[in-house]
């Protein structure tokens, strides 16, 4: 072998190198991991499913979407401080542990805030909504929409909830949100904060006697099998957020994030159609997997018992975000 030849052979293996090297950073660098805590027949899950059809039609498969449900990615928590630092690109969380990290958005946690779904509905996709989407940028998130999981409701293994003082003494798992805990404080509950991906097994231990959610949730993660009551209590609109890493969207062109946030839409209309449906449908299937339900539920008394909770938002962030709300016209 001539030293000519060997030199070229080497150039051309050495180029073939960088070339598969080359090809595999454009493949890492155009791989979405979008996470959740929910099963993959969820909600949330067909709010991944619209995100990852529409982005990656749009960017004509530059992006590949990996989609990682039932928390396998950890907590909601967790999973924000993964965007954070890049580990995570794309979550669909709900509001409560996302005060944690953006303060603003301890208000959409205040119990009995918004009459129904179109009020809520249209303050988030208003001006108030984008303000606080655009606030997240402060705190080194990206907020791409408003997505949803629904009005928030009681189930226990103990007894039936019709009254505030039904819930006193019940050990309750709430999200780690000051706002909520404080208000089942005030129904004389106990509240124990943990992390969604924990609550099934606390539930089925007797860790908790019960827990607080939206039918979308009861349902998605078959709670019938550990709780004997199901209150609708309509408590709290929980909202979800869909957000974005810093480290992946600051990166992209302009009609690069706007994919990003068409997907995102995409997503968050999705959810809501879903959420709609199993409101309707989902009362009766847990019946018929042996909850009883209590519909009929007064809120009034509820609405008295926790309003001492706005306290704890007002006395630190002030009523101007509050009064904004009330004074909408939605």
């Amino acid at each position: 072998m001539t030293k000519h030849f060997a030199r070229r052979t080497l150039a051309v293996a050495i180029g073939g190198l960088t070339a598969t090297a080359l090809s595999l950073q454009v493949q890492a660098a155009t791989e979405v991991t979008l996470g959740h805590t929910l099963s993959d027949s969820s909600h949330y899950s067909v709010g991944a499913d619209a995100f990852k059809e529409t982005l990656e039609r749009l960017s004509d498969g530059e992006f590949t979407v990996n989609e990682h449900p039932s928390g396998s990615l950890g907590g909601e928590r967790a999973m924000i401080e993964g965007l954070q630092i890049g580990t995570v690109d794309v979550v669909i969380t709900s509001t409560g542990p996302l005060g944690n990290f953006v303060p603003e958005t301890y208000v959409l946690d205040l119990p009995f805030l918004f009459e129904d779904y179109d009020q809520a509905r249209c303050v988030l996709d208003g001006e108030i909504g984008e303000e606080l989407l655009t606030k997240m940028s402060d705190h080194n998130l990206v907020g791409l929409a408003w997505s949803e999981n629904g009005f928030r409701h009681m189930t226990n293994s103990l007894r039936e909830i019709n009254t505030p003082e039904d819930a006193e003494g019940l050990k309750v798992r709430t999200m780690e949100n000051r706002v909520h805990q404080e208000a089942f404080r005030q129904l004389g509950a106990s509240p124990t904060p943990m992390a969604f991906p924990e609550l099934f097994t606390a539930l089925q231990q007797g860790t908790v006697d019960g827990q607080e959610n939206p039918i979308t949730v009861i349902v998605a993660t078959n709670f019938w099998e550990v709780q004997d009551h199901l209150s609708l209590t309509g408590h709290v609109y929980s909202p979800a957020a869909i957000l974005g890493s810093p480290i992946l969207l600051d990166g992209l062109s302009d009609e690069e994030r706007e994919w990003f946030n068409q997907a995102a839409q995409a997503s968050a209309e999705a959810t809501r159609e879903e959420v709609s449906r199993l409101e309707e449908e989902g009362v009766a299937l847990l019946r018929e997997k042996g909850m009883t339900v209590k519909t009929d539920v007064d809120p009034a008394p509820f609405q008295e018992a926790v309003e001492p909770a706005y306290e704890i938002y007002t006395d630190e962030y002030g009523s101007e975000m509050l009064d904004r709300i009330r004074a909408s016209d939605c």
